[in-house]
């Protein structure tokens, strides 16, 4: 039984949901964002609530099911009121800055990185060791997030690199200096 898919998904005011076989269009004040969906799961909108169904109890359909119902409510989410993913820069000298919707980072390396902000996502730095991009499509910010992280990740034996506001990196002793 598929927990997640059985859930309601409750379209708040503002949002519109239009269907066109599996393809799937979502619009809100945010924007406006669409997906082609599995033809096995089934959408049935009611009011302001939409329901999810699958054919069969067959692993593969619960997995859709789930999976299904996910994507749609993070498409109603981030149209509605968006995503962010906020990431710290530790260490000495490490720095980030905006170069028009560019994100130079100078994070010890011979050179500075320079990564573009994708459609959709907007990057900001409100000081020179925080990085925040926002966006309205979940899988695309966290892709974004994870490669400004993958540019330099947090190191266990000094917590050097970047990582996400809150994130525990489990740190090593190092050498005695015996």
């Amino acid at each position: 039984m598929s927990r997640i898919g059985n859930k309601l998904v409750v379209i708040p005011a503002g949002v519109e949901v239009t269907q066109n076989g599996n393809d799937i269009t979502v619009k809100g004040p945010k924007g406006e964002l669409t997906r082609t969906f599995s033809a096995d799961i089934t959408m049935n909108v009611e009011g302001n609530e939409v329901t999810f169904t699958r054919p069969n109890d067959s692993k593969d359909m619960k997995t859709i099911h789930g999976t299904s119902r996910a994507n749609f409510n993070n498409m109603v989410i981030g149209v509605s009121e968006g995503f962010q993913k906020a990431l710290e820069l530790i260490g000495v000298g490490y720095r980030a800055q905006l170069q028009g919707s560019k994100l130079v980072l100078n994070v010890g390396y011979s050179h500075p990185v320079e990564i573009d902000a994708p459609a959709g996502t907007t990057i900001e730095v409100p000081s020179n060791t925080s990085v925040i991009v926002k966006g309205i499509d979940k899988e695309v910010l966290g892709e974004l997030a994870a490669n400004i992280r993958g540019v330099r990740p947090p190191e266990p034996y000094k917590g050097k690199g970047i990582r996400y506001v809150g994130e525990f990196v489990r740190r090593k002793e190092g050498k005695t200096g015996k």
